[in-house]
């Protein structure tokens, strides 16, 4: 069974910092392109962050570029996010995803198959 959890959310005050985790199981995380949504209350789901696999080139929504940095443990076939100097902003639900068939990062939630259960960051004093 395919499966992607996440764990690592939770509340934290402004300027703080959280560390998300995805860890796979059901298959080997190693496609070509895994990374992070972002849904906040009343908007679209958003692009945050991924990776290549094929060279560990990492791209970033300017909203969170020089704060959030993706990262990726083969061995653990897990992806984090760690999220510095966080902003009542990013309050949302943090999603990882990936999928088989991408040769190309895209910051369009349509284009990826598999996708984790969520989970909240609030950021609030």
């Amino acid at each position: 069974q395919v499966q992607l959890v996440e764990s690592g959310g939770g509340l934290v005050q402004p300027g703080g910092s959280l560390r998300l985790s995805c860890a796979a199981s059901g298959f080997t995380l190693d496609y070509y392109v895994e990374g992070w949504f972002r849904q906040a209350p009343g908007k679209e789901r958003e692009g945050v962050s991924f990776i290549m696999n094929s060279d560990g080139s990492t791209y970033y929504a300017d909203s969170v570029k020089g704060r959030f940095t993706i990262s990726r443990d083969a061995a653990k076939n897990t992806v984090y996010l760690q999220m510095n100097s966080l902003k009542p902003e990013d309050t949302a639900v943090y999603y990882c995803t990936t999928d088989p068939r991408l040769r190309y990062v895209s910051f369009d939630p349509d284009d990826y198959t598999y996708w984790g259960q969520g989970a909240q960051v609030t950021v609030s004093s």
